[in-house]
């Protein structure tokens, strides 16, 4: 297809953008379409004015070159736009619970549980919800969830994970990787990004947190090239140090990379440049994540 044969929103999309489109449709069937149409703005940069993707008009315009026999899309399925506020519930299993302290060791073993049914949706919105200091929001593009629980003195939910696409641009991470836009382009849906990551308040168990990430690790790996069809090099964070200290990431093994501007995911213009910086944290899931990230 000529490059000037489609327009998105008043620009011509080019011979690299389709080129773009069809490989990200290609190895992300796991996605639905608006997830697909999601990720390809992030990669694109085709958001509004307010920094929020144009998922619906690039959804739209996947499926024109789906009628076209550019690409192909996978079949429709009902779906929430992605990074909307849903209602978060608040029942009785949500409520505080005795307070559990110790050492790790004392409710072992820890078991990292992706959430899968309903039941374990509600549950995982509700606590995330109202115990998160960010709140609960549909995030963009991929995303998996999980419960964490706790198997002494008996079986317990004692935290949430949760884990998106990773941000299409972060100069400390970026400079660590040695990437261009270009390998940024290829090698982002092999990031993984730690988007939420809760210990109940009333949980006070030592070392709980950086065993948590540990386990996480392990599920990622498996989970995420299950589900997505793509092997996952590298995970990422960013914490707020105005709030926490990263101790359970070091603790980890994760490695502290620097500080993003403040513009948060989305903020392509710099309006927010400065406002709330986070401090990047990344975690290789293979030997050589960087260069493997830089040779795709």
């Amino acid at each position: 297809m000529p490059p000037t044969a489609t327009r998105f929103c008043g620009r011509e999309v080019s011979q690299a953008d389709l080129d773009l489109m069809r490989e990200v449709v290609g190895q992300c069937g796991g996605l639905s379409r608006i997830e697909l149409a999601a990720t390809v703005c992030e990669l694109l940069g085709w958001t509004r004015a307010s920094g929020a993707v144009k998922a619906r008009e690039c959804r739209d315009l996947l499926a024109e070159l789906e009628a076209k026999g550019v690409l192909k899309l996978p079949e429709l399925r009902a779906g929430r736009p992605r990074g909307s506020r849903t209602q978060v519930p608040v029942t009785g299993r949500g409520e505080p619970g005795i307070e559990l302290t110790g050492t790790v060791k004392d409710v072992e073993p820890i078991s990292v549980e992706r959430v899968t049914t309903e039941d374990e949706r509600l549950l995982w919105r509700e606590l995330v919800g109202r115990y998160h200091y960010l709140g609960h929001a549909v995030p963009y593009g991929a995303q998996l969830r999980y419960l964490v629980w706790a198997h002494k003195p008996e079986r317990a939910v004692v935290g949430c994970v949760q884990l998106s696409s990773a941000a299409w641009r972060m100069a400390a991470r970026d400079g660590w990787v040695g990437w261009t836009d270009a390998a940024r382009a290829r090698g982002l849906q092999r990031v993984v990004c730690n988007s939420r990551f809760l210990i109940l308040p009333w949980v006070k168990v030592r070392n709980l947190a950086s065993a948590t990430l540990a386990a996480m690790a392990r599920r990622v790996a498996e989970d995420w090239p299950q589900q997505y069809g793509v092997e996952p090099y590298l995970l990422e964070t960013l914490v707020d140090t105005e709030r926490f200290t990263g101790t359970c990431y070091r603790a980890a093994g994760w490695v502290e990379l620097g500080s993003t501007t403040g513009r948060g995911r989305m903020d392509r213009e710099h309006r927010r440049e400065g406002l709330s910086p986070k401090t990047v944290f990344v975690y290789p899931l293979v030997r050589e994540a960087a260069a493997k990230l830089r040779e795709l």
